[in-house]
């Protein structure tokens, strides 16, 4: 469908809307120019139109080229473009990611034909693209998938835009397990397809091998990362057809100025998308590390107000928000067993807890658009004295980010109720930060602390 035929009007019909804006342009977008100035014009004024549409044209190819250099494969979720099934390990890496994240067995990738190029899945609606199951041969060369008339009950998720959750598959008929993806083991389920508001590019497959309903802060995440997914590689594709619009010389600057208006749209959308999973990534990290409270989002929104307390600029406070959303992190990857274990820890499961802030990093790193917070994280762990982790990094050599989240995460915690301990009062927890500013803390971000504090 043309970007004509999407706004429900007459090509005519719009130009009369846009005249009041540029109608000499409009015009000529319509190919009357000769008429116009064969019968009603100057030929000087006509060349000078002309000149001014040329012009225009020049001008908005090098506004898009401008945000497609911005907005580029670098800059997204790198899931598209991929001419070869090698490419396609991403997947499975995303697929593998995401049962540590959701604490579950299994997870399968499955794509529309648009975007499953270099992959050959015959006529079929979806084809597998990725899953977290290790395969001694070449499970591409299999085709595996599903047609449009499948009564599968992931057609069915495809179709209608609705995740869906299984609890116990026996009791319905629409699960077709597949042999080479051992799901006749399956017990329980959930799917969420990967859409934006106007484009649905696949779905994801959870699978577990006993009846499990999956926590609502894993499927909040899921459904994000599903729209995350699809926003980018809608954002991406029409990155590919803006690129072939700035290379075509006949094109008229009215169709520019459309992909202009779409591709600005689909980068409000992605940047939103980003935040939504930025934040349930953060709940769902709370909910694995059996936090009473929203511990990130208060670390976080206390962390903003230091950043402004501060006098930060507005992109190092979001950034700073970001980091202290996701100061924990690595604990997403690991196994919600570890939290809940009332007994000692073996010395592996130590060092896994212990090493979390590092796995979070390696995590965060995948992940190309949330890059600049990494620094921010990985040294939140250091001390004002040199005596921290990872590096012993002191005073000033520690990154400002790293030491607003150090102490707002640490206010936060004092003041927030465990498992193990009772909430401390506001004046207990700010007493113990400041007799430590100067050998834990930054001096300048407790005594912002101090100010924040006594303002509520």
């Amino acid at each position: 469908m043309t970007d004509k035929e999407e706004t429900g009007a007459s090509l005519f019909g719009r130009t009369l809307d846009l005249m009041e804006d540029d109608p000499l342009e409009e015009i000529f977008a319509l190919n009357l120019g000769d008429f116009i100035s064969e019968y009603l014009i100057s030929e000087d004024l006509a060349n000078k139109i002309g000149k001014d549409v040329r012009d225009k044209t020049t001008r908005l190819k090098s506004q898009l080229k401008e945000l497609i250099s911005i907005y580029s494969l670098n800059n997204t979720l790198c899931v598209l473009g991929f001419s070869s099934q090698d490419e396609y390990v991403v997947y499975n890496s995303i697929a593998k990611t995401l049962t540590q994240i959701l604490d579950v067995d299994a997870c399968h990738i499955y794509l529309t034909k648009e975007f499953t190029k270099g992959l050959d899945i015959d006529n079929k609606l979806l084809g597998l693209a990725g899953s977290s199951i290790d395969f001694d041969e070449d499970i591409y060369a299999k085709k595996l998938g599903y047609t449009a008339d499948d009564k599968s009950i992931v057609v069915k998720a495809f179709n209608t835009l609705e995740k869906i959750q299984i609890k116990d598959v026996s009791q319905i008929d629409t699960f077709i397990p597949k042999y080479e993806l051992k799901e006749f083991d399956v017990k329980s389920l959930a799917i969420v397809p990967m859409h934006n508001n106007a484009y649905i590019v696949g779905v994801i497959v959870i699978e577990n091998y006993k009846e499990k309903t999956i926590k609502r802060a894993y499927m909040n995440l899921l459904e994000t990362i599903g729209r995350l997914f699809g926003t980018s590689m809608h954002l991406q594709k029409t990155i590919e057809e803006t690129e072939a619009l700035i290379n075509d010389n006949s094109i008229f600057a009215e169709e520019l100025q459309h992909k202009r208006a779409e591709l600005t749209a689909l980068i409000g959308d992605l940047g939103v998308q980003q935040q939504a999973f930025v934040e349930k990534l953060a709940k769902a990290v709370d909910e694995k590390g059996q936090y009473k409270v929203a511990h990130s989002q208060n670390t976080a929104d206390l962390s903003k107000k230091l950043c402004r307390q501060l006098g930060l600029n507005e992109k190092t406070t979001d950034l700073v928000y970001y980091a202290g959303l996701l100061q924990n992190i690595g604990k997403i990857t690991l196994p919600e067993s570890l939290f809940t274990n009332k007994g000692k820890l073996s010395k592996e499961d130590w060092e896994k807890l212990q090493n979390h802030p590092n796995v979070g990093v390696n995590l965060l790193m995948n992940i190309n658009f949330l890059s600049e917070v990494i620094p921010y994280i990985h040294y939140h762990k250091e001390r004002w004295d040199g005596g921290g982790e990872p590096e012993g990094l002191k005073g000033n050599s520690i990154p400002f980010g790293s030491r607003i989240i150090a102490v707002a995460d640490a206010y936060t915690a004092m003041t927030s109720d465990r498992s193990y301990r009772q909430a401390m009062s506001k004046e207990e927890a700010l007493k113990i930060i400041k007799e430590e500013a100067g050998v834990k803390w930054d001096p300048a971000v407790v005594n912002a602390l101090f100010k924040v504090c006594n303002a509520e």
